[in-house]
């Protein structure tokens, strides 16, 4: 179970927000809501460990999550507004350094890449880097919780469903999401924590 308590975030001398909680049990998700600036991407950083609080606490299975931050770190899988794609290396090449041969072949399954594996990044177009991007999260079975910063950003229909997919199995296996979004996810059941 992931569980915040009383968070507070300040960004240069801006109060972002206080006294913010939330509980997500295993296999469940968090929608995260609210106009640009309200404090999503930097409520994800928080979690991800990226930016610390200025008050509060966060949780994981009633353990200070961020007391040792390599190990939180193993267990967050983090997708922020940018890709993160190497545009000279192959589609493959950018998920091999994050994972093996075998898996890497099944995360570029999950997102239709497979064709696409030997041809350098810099010539995806957006959908495809953000599938390529996508693809991470699957090469990390060991991260439990996945910290989603606007993850459908051009994707099409059929890319969308594909995630869906990937995050109802994720679930599944008693993986926890949080995801910034101002578009609908496949997430049903998801609970949302508005940050207006």
């Amino acid at each position: 179970m992931l569980e915040a308590t009383g968070l507070a975030s300040i960004r240069g001398e801006r109060l972002v927000f206080s006294g913010l909680g939330f509980r997500v049990a295993a296999g469940g998700a968090l929608l995260l809501v609210g106009p640009n600036g309200s404090g999503k991407s930097t409520l994800l950083r928080l979690v991800a460990g990226l930016v610390r609080a200025e008050a509060g606490e966060l949780r994981w299975n009633g353990a200070d999550a961020l007391a040792d931050l390599p190990e939180h770190a193993a267990r967050v899988g983090y997708l922020g507004h940018l890709d993160a794609v190497k545009p000279g290396l192959t589609v493959a090449e950018n998920l091999s350094v994050w994972g093996a041969r075998a898996r890497v072949a099944a995360a570029l399954e999950a997102v239709a890449l497979t064709a696409l594996a030997d041809l350098p990044a810099k010539m995806l177009s957006a959908g495809q880097r953000r599938r390529l991007a996508l693809a991470r999260l699957a090469l990390r079975p060991e991260a439990k919780i996945w910290l989603l910063d606007e993850p459908t950003l051009g994707l099409d229909v059929a890319s969308v469903a594909r995630f869906g997919t990937m995050l109802a199995g994720h679930r599944a296996a008693g993986g926890v999401v949080l995801a910034a979004t101002h578009l609908p996810l496949p997430l049903p059941g998801a609970v949302e924590l508005s940050l207006a």
